[in-house]
């Protein structure tokens, strides 16, 4: 089971966020993204929003990177992890867009790029940019199939379908990656089905460790019944970690103690079938966190692969 990390900084919804991140530089997003990568961690994951309005401004604040600059930047300092999009609203914008971007992305990487792409839930940022919210789930589906051609081998990729169509038109650079993986985030029924019917893997949004064994099942069901094979990704979103005995309060939802006791509660996902694991963890300053990234791949990661 490898683990990934949705860092912190490029996305600052008050769910999440630690104090600190409000007054973190990029300087300190580049530290931490090469903490992770020293420390094993199969992927370094960046959000997406284009504008956050108003009345979800509070909760949500307005602190949103775009993942293609960040993941961009973050590849120029990094040697070997993955770059997640977790999660792209592809389809806010056109498929030749997205996959020029993210191409680009991939070529300039050295093929580091999985696509996570998700249907989005913020109705004011479909509205601005004349993008359908009421049926963006329709709208996935076909750009998901869109990308598929044009994230593909050929120069001039061609789709034909009922809200895009293209052919004759050439990109270069193409991706370095023969085949871009492509997660499906989501915990909706739709999008579990999305995921298993469409893409390589699955990225779960909250979903407790009681819900997760029926989810997975389902996902195998669905392939199976469809006769699609090959490797597919099953991920989940571990609890907020502390590595220690923390002194401070890390909230009653934190799993924190020795590097054993989180390696043995981590392994029970293994157990139900996921095969990379989110993590995040609680911290207060940049140190701290930098701390527990550096450890939590010496003492806790190692076991998890094993």
């Amino acid at each position: 089971m490898r683990y990934g990390i949705q860092l912190p900084i490029q996305s600052q919804s008050t769910i999440y966020a630690e104090p600190w991140e409000a007054e973190a530089t990029p300087a300190d997003l580049a530290g931490i993204a090469r903490a992770a990568d020293r420390a094993g961690f199969d992927y370094i994951a960046a959000c997406d929003h284009v504008a956050i309005p108003r009345r979800l401004a509070p909760a949500m604040s307005t602190i949103w990177y775009d993942p293609v600059a960040t993941l961009a930047f973050l590849a120029a300092v990094t040697e070997r992890a993955r770059l997640l999009s977790h999660v792209a609203v592809v389809g806010l914008r056109h498929p030749l867009l997205t996959a020029k971007q993210y191409a680009t992305l991939d070529h300039l990487s050295g093929g580091r790029l999985v696509l996570g792409v998700g249907a989005g839930h913020v109705q004011e940022e479909f509205e601005a940019l004349g993008v359908d919210f009421a049926h963006r789930g329709a709208v996935l589906d076909e750009s998901i199939d869109a990308l598929r051609s044009a994230l593909g081998p050929e120069e001039f990729p061609e789709h034909h379908g009922k809200l895009y169509d293209f052919e004759g038109l050439g990109q270069r650079p193409r991706p370095a990656q023969s085949h871009v993986p492509l997660w499906v985030g989501g915990s909706s029924p739709a999008a579990v089905r999305r995921a298993a019917l469409k893409g390589d893997g699955w990225l779960p949004q909250g979903d407790p460790r009681d819900r997760l064994p029926a989810q997975i099942e389902r996902i195998r069901r669905l392939r199976q019944e469809a006769g699609l094979e090959g490797p597919f990704t099953v991920g989940a979103i571990a609890e907020p970690l502390y590595v220690g005995t923390p002194t401070w309060d890390v909230g009653r939802r934190t799993l924190s103690g020795t590097p054993g006791e989180l390696a043995e509660s981590l392994r029970a996902y293994r157990a139900m079938g996921v095969d990379q694991l989110q993590v995040r963890f609680r911290s207060r300053s940049v140190a701290e966190l930098l701390d527990q990234i550096a450890e939590f791949g010496a003492e806790v990661g190692s076991s998890l692969k094993a």
